[in-house]
């Protein structure tokens, strides 16, 4: 049998591992999708282009979601208000395929606006920014009053775009914050954000703080912003378990 490593090289600075050790834990094994976007074996499928078993009302916790799945995409129905998955996560990698309304209507922050907020907290901008000017830490990708993104990735209105994100929790000490929370998002395959620092929860018209602690998991929230924008292939994967097997 081949060697799968050594035992008489120098320890790696930090690590109980030599180099090349033989003796260390291998990674799990995890497939990948067969096409690209798709969920991994180790993926939580949030919508799969069926049902809203996983969604239920932001306002009323515990009540069904009021928008509709039509052609494997979930829509917003306007006044119906935010939905949120049933399921809490801390930090994770999303990814979620979402599109502005093809015939436009409205302009600035009134055209295809909805969001994608982390933990029901974090958000990032969801908005028709094709050819529509508005302001820059409002526009489609960027972390809400707070970053814009670092280029405009926007398709047409009416086709599907891209969200990839990895998501980091703030971490807290005794009620102290002792790291924020970070943002990497990928708009359409193009790097927009790389471990942004958010400055606390997102408000609308004020600065965002770390007031207070919150908890460790939260929901997955779409916004019901007026506009039936649509989403479809929405999937997390948990980032808590980095242990080799």
């Amino acid at each position: 049998m081949a060697s799968l490593g050594y035992d008489d090289t120098d320890l790696i600075p930090g690590q109980p591992w030599r180099v090349h050790d033989s003796r260390r834990p291998h990674p799990r094994i995890v497939t990948p999708a067969a096409a690209p976007g798709g969920p991994p074996s180790d993926a939580v499928v949030l919508f799969d282009g069926t049902d809203l078993s996983e969604w239920e009302s932001a306002r009323d916790r515990g009540e069904e979601a009021a928008w509709k799945v039509e052609d494997g995409h979930l829509e917003v129905v306007p006044g119906t208000g935010n939905v949120q998955s049933v399921k809490r996560f801390g930090d994770c990698q999303l990814h979620l395929e979402w599109a502005a309304p093809a015939e436009v209507s409205g302009e600035s922050q009134g055209r295809g606006n909805s969001g994608v907020f982390l933990m029901g907290l974090y958000e990032i901008q969801v908005l028709d920014g094709y050819d529509n000017p508005t302001y820059a830490d409002g526009g489609a990708g960027a972390i809400y009053g707070q970053f814009p993104p670092f280029v405009n990735a926007c398709r047409p209105p009416g086709e599907w775009q891209s969200y990839d994100v990895i998501f980091e929790t703030p971490r807290w000490d005794e009620g102290w914050l002792v790291e924020p929370a970070r943002l990497t998002l990928l708009h359409n395959g193009l790097l927009v954000h790389h471990r942004q620092e958010a400055m606390g929860p997102t408000g609308h018209r004020d600065t965002s703080s770390y007031a207070s602690p919150h908890d460790e998991e939260g929901p997955l929230m779409l916004q019901d912003h007026g506009n039936p924008t649509r989403f479809r292939n929405i999937w997390m994967r948990p980032l808590t378990d980095y242990d080799a097997e």
